[in-house]
């Protein structure tokens, strides 16, 4: 293991050692690595989410070079994106 010294601010110190007095965690130590492991899982999605829209992106362009057409029903787009955020927020 390597050692680093990092800098907190006041929330997050006294949020860290709040989980630490709780016994959720058993040292700063334990809450930052906890935190990385958590950002790199949230970095891994992302980066699938990217992957999974270039892969559209791409099939979309294909689509169209070889003459495939799909109307565009701009109203239709939007009330299906409406849909969606209302469903994320449920």
């Amino acid at each position: 293991m390597e050692k680093a010294s990092i800098t907190l601010t006041k929330a997050h110190h006294d949020l860290a050692h709040s989980a630490i007095k709780s016994g959720e965690y058993a040292s700063l130590s334990e809450v930052v690595r906890d935190a990385l492991r958590e950002w790199e899982r949230k970095r891994q999605m992302r980066q699938m989410e990217l992957e999974s829209l270039r892969e559209f992106i791409r099939e979309g362009i294909n689509s169209l070079d070889n003459g495939q057409k799909i109307p565009f029903d701009v109203e239709e787009i939007k009330r299906r994106g409406r849909e969606r955020l209302a469903s994320k927020d449920t």
